[in-house]
């Protein structure tokens, strides 16, 4: 399922906690906690975002975003052959 949600979110670019949990079907907490694999090795970068209204309405999982950092590996070599 890792494997799942970085192809999910390099393919978007960007979406927000609620996006994924509705994707694949998961509790938001669940979600953070596999999301957090991919932020711990600097695949996905998260940030939190408000709507602007300042009305506070929106839940807590529309207003965290995960973003894909372009810039970096995607993959950790498993082991170096040569």
């Amino acid at each position: 399922m890792l494997i799942a949600i970085r192809d999910y979110i390099s393919h978007r670019g960007a979406c927000s906690l609620a996006e994924i949990s509705m994707h694949f079907k998961t509790s938001p907490d669940a979600m953070r906690g596999m999301l957090s694999h991919w932020v711990r090795k600097g695949i996905i970068t998260t940030e939190n975002s408000g709507c602007g209204k300042g009305c506070v309405s929106c839940s807590p999982e529309q207003l965290e975003l995960y973003r894909w950092c372009q810039n970096k590996n995607q993959f950790i070599p498993v082991c170096n052959l040569s």
